[in-house]
């Protein structure tokens, strides 16, 4: 499969009647001090031959810890500003949040040009916020998904 897609879940719930999006921070040194347009939804490449779904299904749960369960809501796909198209869905769900300790990790070299190998967390936290934050956290690409289950929940209520 092109390693240009990937597929990945929106998690939201209703807190005293506010809804709320839980967004992944990325891990590693290149990230530490970027937050607003840095968060996005648990996402990953799907293995050769994998259902977009599945991907989505795994990643979550890889990247959060979280086992996610329900209905998913299709919100079509969005391509990000570097060219990979992203799936996703929404499923709504509640969770406490600690630390993420369950993440997939990577290695990467750091200092840069040092030839020292570190591992890192590929998240670093998850974190529920309230739509009009969650769309200055979010990766501006991404904003399109919460738009799209928004406007799924407001044709849901009518």
């Amino acid at each position: 499969m092109n390693k240009k897609v990937s597929a990945g879940l929106m998690m939201y719930r209703f807190r005293n009647g506010i809804l709320e999006i839980l967004l992944a921070h990325p891990g590693g040194p290149f990230f530490k001090n970027k937050d607003s347009g840095w968060w996005s939804i648990a996402k990953g490449e799907p293995d050769e031959n994998e259902d977009l779904l599945e991907t989505a299904k795994r990643e979550f749960k890889e990247e959060t810890g979280i086992t996610p369960e329900g209905n998913y809501v299709p919100l079509d796909s969005i391509v990000q500003k570097g060219g990979k198209t992203v799936y996703a869905w929404a499923f709504e769900g509640d969770a406490e949040l600690g630390n993420v300790s369950k993440s997939n990790t990577f290695e990467a070299e750091w200092p840069p040009h040092s030839g020292k190998k570190m591992i890192f967390q590929e998240i670093d936290k998850i974190e529920f916020f309230p739509v009009d934050t969650a769309k200055k956290k979010i990766k501006e690409a991404q904003v399109k998904l919460i738009e799209r289950l928004e406007e799924y929940l407001k044709n849901k209520q009518s």
